[in-house]
């Protein structure tokens, strides 16, 4: 079932729409809860949470990119999960590799998850994004929007992982340099 199809059967308030989103995006849903929360259970949890938020969300909205818009929402489901989880143990996740690794860059007050949430801050950093060429963008955005693993990130990319390490410090100082240059961290 195409994309346009299955938005309509949540328009006509279809209940057969969570099985066709569900049939079809579970497991990619699945793995961008997973790289964040490392935990099945809390992954099961903030994807079906997608499905009742898209149900809820879907007669105000009509996503063209299905995909863009189920992701969206389980990555920040998946997000919240891990905030509230985050005092009891910090570790194992992708999520909180990636953060760590961008934490270096962008936080001055020791709270990067409040600095990301600054729309200005996700702005400038999307600007950045576009000044770079597509192979290191992708590589970024597959690491720190995705949290794909190191190795992941590198497979797709078609480089070694020695490669797409070296390419990320660089990203990240490229990064620093241009939050500086933009008045969102000073050294």
């Amino acid at each position: 079932m195409t994309d346009p199809e299955i938005v309509s059967l949540y328009w006509k308030r279809d209940e057969s729409a969570i099985k066709h989103t569900q049939s079809k995006y579970n497991a990619y849903l699945t793995r961008i809860s997973y790289n964040i929360l490392a935990n099945l259970e809390d992954c099961s949890e903030a994807v079906n949470d997608t499905y009742l938020a898209a149900w809820n969300s879907m007669p105000d909205n009509r996503p063209e990119v299905l995909s863009t818009y189920l992701g969206k929402i389980t990555r920040q489901l998946s997000i919240d999960i891990f905030r509230k989880r985050k005092s009891k143990k910090r570790a194992g996740s992708e999520y909180a590799i990636s953060f760590d690794e961008l934490e270096e860059v962008i936080a001055s007050s020791g709270e990067p998850e409040k600095e990301l949430d600054s729309k200005m801050l996700i702005s400038t950093i999307n600007n950045f994004l576009r000044t770079l060429p597509e192979a290191e963008r992708n590589l970024f955005i597959g690491r720190y929007y995705y949290f794909d693993s190191l190795k992941s990130v590198a497979g797709y990319c078609k480089m070694s992982e020695s490669n797409a390490k070296t390419l990320l410090f660089r990203t990240r100082q490229k990064l620093k340099a241009y939050l500086v240059k933009e008045g969102f961290i000073y050294e």
